[in-house]
């Protein structure tokens, strides 16, 4: 009797712990019934950027599109001045892995001009979003912030009276306010129109009576998106200054070169295709450079 009650024992525990086995087996399949799904809704990772690191930007430009760029730092007779303005200014940064900058600032006997270069490496912290994505982002911000078409959207957006009325090139057209019924100047007809044709060649006028090729436009040509903006406006009660602007993407750095130029001479209009060109081809080096 003693016996089969030992068995009848064993039998009953044997039961319960299978049964404790059938029943942890079970609740494991469900959790790992759960983690599949959980990874399956887990987007990856986006890809970084091409670029981790900036080039030096005073380093940049050489001197020969310095001398392109800046005719008066041929003038320069002091070696030690020359030698300095080659060397140009480096904008204040804290994160030289995030955005650098350099200044060049030259005066001749016939305009100072100034030239200021920026690179900023775009960075994503949005593991769904690119590096890429994120500085087309911004691109497309600055763009649209500088009052630029879209590209394939057809024309620039049209100029403001102010603007229209610096298509005269003259410092007195350009500081006429814009109201209709005080455009013209103190001794003109109350009927002069607000703003009178450009004087000198297309080229020496404002953006807003460019010809086509010469408006504010997106470029095609060059790295993965760019633009291009040429202002004319004036600084003080003579001198005009033109300003153009070029900035293009190329991956996560985004390129901003800014090219000004205010002639001496009272009246003086700078050339807007020779400022355009030199801009151009300046922002092409860079681009190769960066590709290289």
């Amino acid at each position: 009797m003693q016996r089969k009650a030992y068995a009848t024992g064993t039998a009953a525990l044997l039961a319960v712990l299978l049964a404790g086995c059938t029943s942890g087996t079970g609740g494991d399949g469900s959790t790992d019934d759960a983690n599949p799904g959980d990874g399956g809704t887990t987007a990856a990772a986006a890809q970084p950027g091409k670029y981790r690191t900036l080039p030096e930007p005073c380093g940049a430009v050489d001197h020969d599109a310095l001398d392109s760029l800046l005719p008066g730092i041929a003038q320069i007779s002091d070696p030690d001045q020359r030698d300095k303005a080659y060397r140009g200014k480096a904008a204040l940064t804290y994160d030289t892995d995030r955005k650098v900058g350099c200044r060049w600032k030259v005066e001749s006997a016939h305009a100072t001009d100034r030239l200021s270069i920026d690179f900023e490496r775009v960075v994503s912290y949005d593991n769904t979003v690119s590096d890429d994505d994120e500085a087309q982002k911004l691109f497309q911000h600055e763009e649209t912030a500088a009052g630029l078409p879209h590209p394939g959207s057809g024309s620039a957006t049209p100029p403001s009276p102010t603007t229209a009325a610096a298509s005269t090139g003259t410092a007195s057209d350009t500081a006429a306010p814009s109201h209709p019924a005080s455009s013209g100047t103190a001794s003109a007809p109350a009927s002069a129109p607000a703003s009178a044709p450009a004087s000198g060649s297309p080229s020496g006028s404002s953006s807003g009576a460019l010809p086509a090729d010469l408006q504010p436009r997106a470029l095609s040509d060059l790295g993965d998106e760019a633009y291009l903006d040429d202002q004319l406006g004036t600084s003080g009660p003579t001198a005009a200054q033109r300003t153009v602007t070029v900035v293009f993407r190329t991956s996560n750095v985004i390129v901003t070169i800014q090219y000004e130029e205010q002639p001496t001479a009272t009246g003086t209009v700078p050339n807007s295709k020779e400022l355009q060109d030199r801009a151009r081809d300046l922002a092409s080096q860079l681009a190769d450079a960066l590709n290289g």
